[in-house]
């Protein structure tokens, strides 16, 4: 996506060109997996450290996130991810996971995939069913999640829980701060920008669809 194809406001602009400078700093380097990878790891700690910040101010004002590590009620839904970070994923998950602990993974992938891949854009959205990477409760590779789970912050369980035993309520839907939904996609807007302008393309993928492909047929490219 282009700029043009974008409205910006100014906070906008600027996670976007942070995004967009993190790409480029690998092909500054000499573009390589791990340069790659380094500059994937840049923009996850930059969502990273806007995350602790709000988790930090909203503590102060009384009003805690609810969101930690463990508490996995979003991780039954649908999550998309850009085939760079499938392919960041796959490569950390290939170092952690154990033979067996790979093998499992990729049933559960595969399985997943044959459901939601024959879901239409609403059933997807409203579909739950644990993510493969969940491991009793907690994900399995959570240093390597991800933007769109960091980004994912609630202040009331209680409209996640509702969003899980009940998808089609249109009346409820998990309270979710805005801002860092924003600027993570606009960070994912422009480093996708930036491997563009130097003619490497990019997909989305439904993380379980990434996982079959990456870990099964080790076809996924960056």
């Amino acid at each position: 996506m282009t700029t043009e194809n974008i409205h910006f406001n100014e906070n906008d602009r600027i996670f976007y060109n942070d995004g967009y400078e993190l790409a480029q700093s690998a092909f500054q380097q000499g573009f390589t997996k791990e340069t790659l990878f380094a500059a994937i790891e840049s923009l996850y700690a930059a969502i990273d450290g806007l995350n602790d910040s709000i988790v930090a101010l909203a503590k102060r004002q009384k009003s805690d996130v609810a969101c930690f590590n463990g508490c996995h009620w979003c991780c039954h839904q649908a999550v998309f991810a850009n085939s760079y970070e499938i392919h960041y994923l796959s490569e950390k998950i290939k170092e952690k996971f154990t033979s067996k602990e790979l093998d499992a993974l990729i049933v559960r992938s595969n399985a997943k995939h044959t459901k939601t891949s024959k879901l239409n854009e609403a059933e997807i959205l409203n579909y739950k069913a644990p993510c493969p990477l969940l491991d009793e409760g907690s994900c399995s590779i959570y240093a390597s999640r991800p933007m769109a789970c960091r980004i994912y912050l609630s202040t009331k369980l209680e409209t996640c829980l509702e969003f899980y035993n009940h998808p089609d309520n249109a009346d409820n839907y998990p309270a979710l701060i805005d801002f860092p939904l924003r600027a993570g996609q606009m960070m994912n807007e422009g480093f996708r920008a930036a491997l563009k302008k130097n003619e490497i393309e990019t997909a989305e993928f439904r993380l379980e669809e990434g996982l079959h492909i990456a870990l099964k047929n080790n076809q996924v490219s960056i």
